[in-house]
């Protein structure tokens, strides 16, 4: 499977597309990724600056994953949703599926999580996109757990762990497929921390789903 991922250092940090191709790996899926990625860049930014659209043009991807600036689709979810429907075009055009990395809060104004859903699962649901609902996974797990941290220090990257979250809510919600039981090491997350990761992953999609 090919997959683009189009955004910015929350889609960078951690590796958070060979975390997904690890896991996919276990579950004898090969992931082929690329990643166009520019520190803080929005998807015009992106748009604008073409390398994305080219890739997508000529990439042959299954599915390319577009990651809005952090706190855009807060202050202008309108500006969020023409840049997403532009690019949608595009990977239609191309032959690929659309997916959003809905992203999460920061730790000091978690409030702000409603709005971010809403701009994402707005736009999904207008263009037929897969929604990767890794905020509102974030969300619930924050509200029942205060270890591991899933924000990094300056409390709005992710940490290591809120990567790995992340990455098993890609293989649910990309790949249909339940990270529980993958026994794949990452270096840097112990082993329990990963086990209560991938279960919460599962737990919780499905009760969003359910």
């Amino acid at each position: 499977m090919r997959i683009l991922f189009v955004g910015n250092s929350f889609t960078s940090r951690n590796n958070l597309p060979g975390l997904l191709k690890g896991l996919a790996g276990a579950r004898g899926i090969d992931i082929e990724h690329k990643l166009i990625s520019a520190g803080g860049a929005s998807l015009r930014q992106h748009l604008n600056a073409g390398k994305a659209l080219e890739a997508i043009a000529g990439g042959s991807f299954d599915t390319v994953v577009l990651q809005e600036q952090s706190t855009l689709p807060v202050k202008s979810p309108a500006r969020m949703r023409d840049s997403v429907r532009d690019f949608d075009a595009a990977i239609k055009e191309a032959g690929s599926r659309t997916a959003l990395y809905l992203t999460w809060a920061r730790r000091n104004a978690p409030e702000a999580q409603e709005a971010l859903t809403s701009a994402y699962a707005g736009s999904a649901l207008e263009l037929g996109a897969t929604l990767v609902p890794v905020g509102m996974v974030w969300e619930r797990f924050l509200g029942t757990h205060d270890e591991p941290a899933l924000h990094d220090a300056d409390n709005s990257h992710p940490a290591l762990a809120g990567s790995y979250l992340a990455a098993c809510v890609f293989l649910i919600a990309l790949l249909n497929e339940d990270p529980v039981g993958i026994d794949v090491p990452v270096k840097g997350l112990d082993a329990d921390t990963a086990v209560l990761l991938r279960q919460s992953a599962w737990d919780i999609c499905e009760s969003l789903t359910g």
